[in-house]
């Protein structure tokens, strides 16, 4: 039987993605549709708390209006494309974004599997490009929306609940700089801490940067999540190799980012600061003072993060020895620091801090630079 088509009829709409909108956006949706708003905690309910996806299933909804957003709405997170498991039960998750990009997630039990933490990505790739980072030497090719940030947790959630768990912390420390994509992570950020999402606390829900200064200010009086930051150095002239956005956003005017932050969040408020130890460039015992010297009088804990080797390191960086991590831990315990030694999980499967690469196409080009870095250095090595 022939089919006519209409070449001049206009095409279908896309369905709105409910996934990830937070809250107040979600009841203005329902508010554009004439409804109440109230009907945005409705389906919250029904979707992060009961697990159920179908309107038609939304009891408590009127039949005109589940059919109604059955036709003009979902919730769409984006599928798998592969799980891996580590032998110390840290589980990492391919997420197919689109065509040619995928981005990476992991999830960290700890020891007794009451704790568990997820390692979110905010973007495909990072524009960052810090030295000791395998992220960064895969460069960048776009930001994720927040359906696609959630999505994740949704994935781990279920993951989680299916073996008797839960997830007890998100952390925006995956694939990406959260503040280079403000928007979309301080939604998913909502949405992490909302009690009828998620339920994080938001303590326990922490956005990570490199140093983006502007945007810490805006994350003072935009959201309640939590606030580490990425340091690695106690002088600008190591932070600007380790940490390139150094060069634009040099210590003081973070530090002041973060005072700032602080008095806005309120006195019981601290930052982390994230410092990853890399043998003889970082991990000295003057290093350790000097560090201490610079966060002194601040509200901070420090988390020590041993050098994760990867693929294609054009620096040539090392794991410092057990002796030289104790040592500076110690030396910053003596300064009055909370300092935490962060145990490497993951690192079977290429999931430990600083390894996540995912898969995509580089629009900045930085993958081929470091091919013709690696090429130059092992010409050095040859000769």
């Amino acid at each position: 039987m022939a089919i006519n088509i209409n070449a001049n009829a206009p095409a279908p709409k896309e369905r709105v993605n409910l996934l990830g909108m937070p809250r107040p956006a979600l009841a203005a949706f329902f508010a554009e549709l004439g409804e109440r708003p109230y009907r945005a905690e409705q389906v919250m309910n029904w979707f992060y708390r009961a697990g159920v996806d179908d309107f038609h299933a939304m009891t408590d909804i009127a039949k005109p209006l589940r059919t109604k957003l059955s036709a003009i709405s979902e919730f769409r997170a984006p599928p798998l494309m592969a799980e891996q498991r580590a032998r110390d039960g840290v589980v990492k998750w391919l997420a197919d974004i689109g065509p040619g990009r995928a981005v990476e997630t992991v999830l960290i039990p700890d020891a007794t599997g009451k704790r568990q933490t997820l390692c979110i990505s905010s973007q495909v790739g990072c524009a960052l490009d810090c030295s000791f980072c395998a992220t960064g030497k895969q460069g960048w090719n776009g930001n994720l929306n927040r359906a696609e940030i959630v999505g994740q947790a949704l994935q781990a959630q279920r993951y989680a609940a299916a073996r008797g768990g839960a997830i007890s912390n998100i952390v925006f420390m995956g694939m990406g700089e959260p503040l280079l994509n403000f928007d979309a992570a301080m939604d998913a950020a909502d949405v992490f801490m909302d009690d009828l999402a998620f339920g994080i606390s938001k303590r326990r829900v922490t956005v990570s940067t490199a140093g983006v200064v502007p945007r810490i200010y805006d994350l003072a009086g935009r959201s309640e999540a939590s606030l580490a930051v990425s340091l690695h150095a106690a002088d600008d002239a190591k932070r600007d190799v380790l940490v390139p956005i150094n060069r634009k956003y040099p210590i003081a005017e973070l530090l002041a980012a973060c005072r700032h932050y602080l008095r806005a969040s309120g006195p019981r408020r601290i930052v982390t600061f994230e410092y990853t130890l890399i043998a003889g460039v970082n991990d000295s015992a003057d290093d350790a003072r000097d560090l201490a010297r610079l966060l002194a009088n601040l509200r901070c804990k420090i988390n020590l993060i041993p050098f994760n080797p990867f693929p294609g390191d054009a620096f040539g960086y090392r794991r410092p020895a057990e002796t030289t991590v104790a040592r500076f831990q110690k030396l910053l315990w003596d300064a009055g620091f909370a300092a935490m030694r962060r145990t490497t999980r993951g690192d079977s499967i290429d999931a430990a801090c600083g390894q996540l690469t995912g898969s995509f196409a580089d629009r900045t080009r930085r993958r081929a630079r470091h091919a013709a870095r690696l090429g130059s250095l092992a010409q050095e090595v040859a000769a």
